[in-house]
């Protein structure tokens, strides 16, 4: 049996643990800050209705109980609770444990290699495994989509050891795996930083205290042609940048081709078409009665301007680069998230 340990307890949290659960070939544990909210099953139901049950074997907050025996150590968190994790977790790894993330564009790499001991092997995935949501806390999850494949970076470690965890994960979440180049090919990513910031500005750019909306938008059935243009100018800067890194060609596809697309209308056209995106509403607070306003609280504000953007931004600047339409998003996020704090 491999042993696995999943830290966090958000969608992806959920939606892995009650999916891997499922399995024979594994236990599964639950690093989480709440522990006494959580059910010993896990239930997941994907959108064909397929019911995925997974009892799992520990829920602790404690990570000398169950990170100790763990072969894969798999964070599902926000980035702004990696590295607070990992000093939680670093004294009871061993040199065999693999240490990865869900979620490699929030900083993780950057954040190990300060935190973590050198021999710690460490993975990323260069997209989510799943699209998902927590049904009811601690009990149940949505599988909204299914990746058709999935890519990977590790470090740390040998080839055969390499080798050996892109077996065990295409065994796990039953696609294929790819292995990459470099962590930069996971750690910078044109996915969510660059998708939710570009619709997120053009949303809210002129956005000012006290404006209220008249009903909650729907993140992507209502994707506008503007954000289609931010998306893809933000994306030939990133495109640009890579080529200065140590990133194989074509190892992040530029967006129109990865969404089979060839200008802003079909861009547009593909992101409000997607069926595991169609009920997806913006980030924004209220009710029908007094309007809504941006939740500056919510993920998209947390974590992909502050941690996701903010990598690119980071890299960027190391090399000199310049990347004036990125740089307006940023700037613009990081200004909207300081006056609301």
């Amino acid at each position: 049996m491999t042993n696995i340990c999943i830290c966090g307890g958000g969608s992806l949290g959920h939606t892995i643990a009650g999916f891997v659960a499922s399995q024979d070939n594994y236990n599964v544990s639950v690093l989480t800050r709440h522990p006494e909210k959580w059910c010993q099953s896990i239930d997941v139901i994907d959108l064909n209705n397929y019911h995925y049950h997974g009892e799992l074997s520990c829920i602790t907050d404690a990570p000398s109980i169950v990170v100790p025996n763990a072969d894969v150590v798999l964070l599902c968190l926000p980035g702004f609770a990696i590295k607070d994790v990992l000093q939680q977790i670093s004294p009871y790894l061993c040199a065999s444990t693999f240490v990865g993330t869900v979620v490699s564009s929030t900083g993780f790499f950057f954040m190990a290699g300060e935190v973590l001991p050198s021999d710690i092997p460490v993975f990323g995935f260069q997209r989510v495994p799943f699209i998902a949501r927590t049904k009811e806390y601690g009990k149940s999850a949505s599988l909204l989509g299914y990746k058709p494949s999935l890519s990977v970076a590790i470090e740390n470690t040998s080839d055969d050891k390499k080798r050996d965890l892109v077996t065990l994960l295409e065994q796990i979440f039953h696609v294929p795996v790819k292995l990459l180049n470099s962590h930069y090919e996971v750690s910078l990513t044109n996915s969510n930083p660059l998708l939710h910031t570009s619709r997120i500005y053009t949303l809210w750019k002129d956005w000012k205290p006290g404006v209220r909306y008249d009903r909650c938008s729907m993140f992507y059935a209502d994707w506008t042609i503007e954000a289609a243009h931010y998306y893809i100018e933000m994306d030939r800067e990133f495109q640009a940048l890579l080529k200065l890194l140590p990133v194989a060609e074509g190892a992040i596809p530029n967006v129109l081709n990865y969404y089979e697309s060839h200008d802003e209308q079909s861009l547009r056209d593909k992101l409000a078409s997607i069926p595991a995106f169609k009920s997806l509403t913006a980030p924004m607070i209220g009710n029908d009665n007094d309007g809504y306003e941006p939740d500056f609280n919510s993920r998209y504000f947390t974590e992909d301007f502050p941690y996701g953007l903010s990598s690119i931004v980071k890299v960027a600047r190391e090399n000199n680069f310049s990347t004036p339409v990125i740089d307006e998003v940023y700037q613009w996020g990081m200004k909207m998230i300081a006056q609301s704090q």
